[in-house]
């Protein structure tokens, strides 16, 4: 088997909550996007940033690396925000929470699905560890399902699908102003998708929770994506139907008896052209065939 497809599915994760340690982030730039009014989008390093903002506060989706707090701040402010006063993860891995414990000591009352509390507060064993988070990084407010706040004349709906990225991969509907955070459940980037096995990732409850946002929304929806640049339901649902097109590929292989290896080198995804990404082709097919296991 390629060690593309051996490291694939593990090291993501693994270089989101190793790299605030190892990269100079004074390059890194937040830019800002304006969605809907009260709502922007902060790109920067690591997993997209959602920003809901009026005279109930400020709510945060996600907050990328640590040493980029500063940074984030003064984003908002220039956005008229208030301070961060709820912050919502989207899931555990560290490109997401890496600024958790900054925020936290700041006041901010952070909200997760109840495994992405777990897996902060335990950390990750081998083979790429992560030591376990600080009191003021966790979750303090956790759901099994989902909740709803009403801040800003908005409905926010935070909702988990059941995973799929991980199995803490909450969805975060803004339903007045019709724009939808998905998290990593959608990377809108070159490459293929990011199925962390090793923390409850699975293709198909990824696909099921990308059929019940498609149900959900409508052809004006703002997707606002863990990674790239903003899209719509039309590119959502290609990205799910390439998926799905990939599962029967590597499904009717298997099926025929050919072990991981004979279809990685079968190349059921050839002619998908997806572009150079962090995940490859034959990193995907391995976190499909572990997925049927």
């Amino acid at each position: 088997m390629k060690m593309s497809a051996i490291f694939a599915s593990l090291s993501l994760c693994f270089l989101a909550t190793s790299a605030s340690a190892q990269r100079n982030f004074d390059d890194v730039e937040i830019r800002t996007e304006q969605v809907a009014p009260g709502i922007a989008v902060l790109f920067g390093a690591g997993g997209n940033i959602g920003v809901s903002h009026g005279a109930d506060g400020t709510v945060l989706i996600d907050d990328q690396f640590a040493p980029l707090t500063e940074k984030i701040e003064a984003a908002i402010s220039k956005l008229g925000a208030s301070p961060v006063e709820f912050l919502v993860n989207t899931h555990y891995h560290g490109d997401h929470t890496g600024g958790n414990e900054n925020f936290g000591r700041k006041g901010a009352l952070i909200f997760a699905q109840e495994n992405v509390r777990t897996r902060l507060k335990e950390g990750r064993s081998e083979p790429n560890p992560s030591t376990p988070a600080p009191k003021a990084a966790l979750p303090v407010v956790t759901y099994d399902q989902g909740l709803r706040l009403n801040l800003n004349g908005d409905t926010v709906d935070i909702v988990f699908l059941g995973g799929g990225h991980t199995d803490g991969d909450s969805v975060i509907m803004w339903r007045e102003d019709n724009v939808v955070h998905m998290g990593d459940l959608y990377f809108n980037i070159p490459g293929y998708p990011y199925v962390d096995l090793r923390s409850g990732g699975n293709v198909f409850n990824l696909m099921n929770s990308l059929d019940a946002v498609i149900r959900t929304i409508d052809d004006k929806t703002i997707v606002i994506p863990g990674h790239g640049g903003l899209s719509n339901k039309a590119e959502l649902v290609s990205y799910r139907a390439m998926i799905g097109d990939a599962v029967v590929r590597v499904e009717k292989l298997k099926a025929e008896g050919k072990t991981l290896d004979e279809v990685i080198v079968a190349g059921p995804l050839a002619g998908f052209n997806r572009g150079e990404g962090f995940i490859d082709a034959d990193g995907f097919v391995t976190a499909i065939w572990r997925s049927m296991e």
